[in-house]
Parts: structure tokens; sequence; C-alpha cells
């Protein structure tokens, strides 16, 4: 086999290599932020605000349905006054981008909020996630659309 063959090949095998690190590599990202989503979620469904706390970065954006746009600590006042009774999380699927990821699902539950008024819930949601210099996933924004 002449030299330049044997280089050609080599190459071949460590390009192969490095594409299926970065498949494995965004196997385990989304198996992480899918497991982040299942803990965001369980602290819905067990009324639960601290389970939320570590998920949302210092500068968290929501915007609600409704179109309401808040921040990290409103965010959480909201969480912790809610009272579902039940929440799932349907169609979740994480696509990873390097130190980004992006969530899509539907979100559906029941509960009251602060004032005792009723909650029936039936919303399509967009989570962005981000890899911190700590190594960390947050989730840097979350928004929502009410399915009619």
């Amino acid at each position: 086999m002449k030299k330049s063959s044997v280089w050609c090949v080599l190459g071949v095998v460590l390009l192969t290599s490095c594409a299926w690190a970065q498949v494995k590599s965004a196997s385990e990202t989304e198996k992480a932020i899918f497991a982040l989503e299942h803990q965001w979620l369980k602290s819905q469904q067990t009324n639960n605000v601290d389970l939320m706390v570590p998920l949302l970065a210092d500068k968290f954006v929501e915007t609600s349905s409704e179109g309401k746009v808040t921040n990290t600590k409103e965010t959480l006042a909201t969480a912790k006054a809610t009272k579902w009774d039940s929440v799932d999380y349907q169609e979740m699927k994480v696509t990873a981008f390097g130190d980004a990821a992006v969530v899509i699902g539907v979100f559906v539950a029941k509960g009251t909020d602060d004032k005792g008024k009723a909650l029936d819930e039936h919303e399509r949601f967009t989570d962005t996630w981000v890899k911190m210099p700590s190594g960390k996933w947050q989730c840097v924004a979350s928004h929502a659309s009410a399915i009619k």
C-alpha cells in the first residue's frame, strides 16, 4: 500500500471516529436534558419549587401563553403560588446543539393559581438550555403557547 493511501485510510478512520464521538456526545447531552426536564416536571407534580431552583439560570426569561415575560425570581414565585393537581409533559423532544439544547413538548395540567382560580392548561412549550462555564446545564428561556 502506498504511503498516501495509508494516510487517506487513516484520515477516514479519524473522521469517522470524530463523527461517532459527536453522535455519542449529543445522545448523552439529550439524555441529560431529558432528565432535567423530568426534574422540572417532578417539581410541578409535587408542588416542590426547590426542585426547580437549580434548573433556572440567573438570567432566565419565561414568556407565558398570555404573553407575560418574567425573570427567574418571578417565575419561581409563580411556581410556588400555583398548586397543581395533575401535570404531564407529552411529545417531548430534545435536540442538542453543542453547548445548547432546545426542548419542545406539550404541557397538560390542572390546578389553581395563587388566587384560587382554576387552571386547565394545554400548551406547547419550548425550553432553551445552555451548558454553563461550570459545566452545569441550566434553562435560560422558556416559552409557552396555548393549544386550542
